[in-house]
């Protein structure tokens, strides 16, 4: 076994989870089978392969920035609910 049934629980009581005997024993097992399969991805042999963050090849499409005419202050805040003339006023949040 990779895990034992003392670091579940320790692990559960971190994460503020309370599990019942009959869930601590399915996680356990559960658990223990993921570790096993990750266990059993060290063994392939990866010195030749080059770290990706994607497993497709991803490229974004950004476009050029351009400056455009944009709203005035007053366009903007002609729909707000409430304004002071120079901001959106909203409900204070504490």
């Amino acid at each position: 076994m990779k895990i034992s049934q003392q670091e579940v629980e320790h692990v559960a009581h971190l994460a503020r989870l309370h599990l019942s005997r009959e869930e601590l024993q399915t996680m356990t097992g559960q658990l223990d089978t993921i570790l096993s399969y990750v266990a059993k991805l060290d063994e392939l042999d990866t010195r030749d392969v080059e770290p990706t963050t994607h497993a497709l090849s991803v490229t974004n499409a950004f476009r050029e920035d351009a400056v455009k005419p944009s709203l005035t202050q007053r366009e903007a805040l002609a729909n707000a609910p409430q304004h002071n003339e120079e901001s959106f006023m909203v409900p204070r949040v504490l």
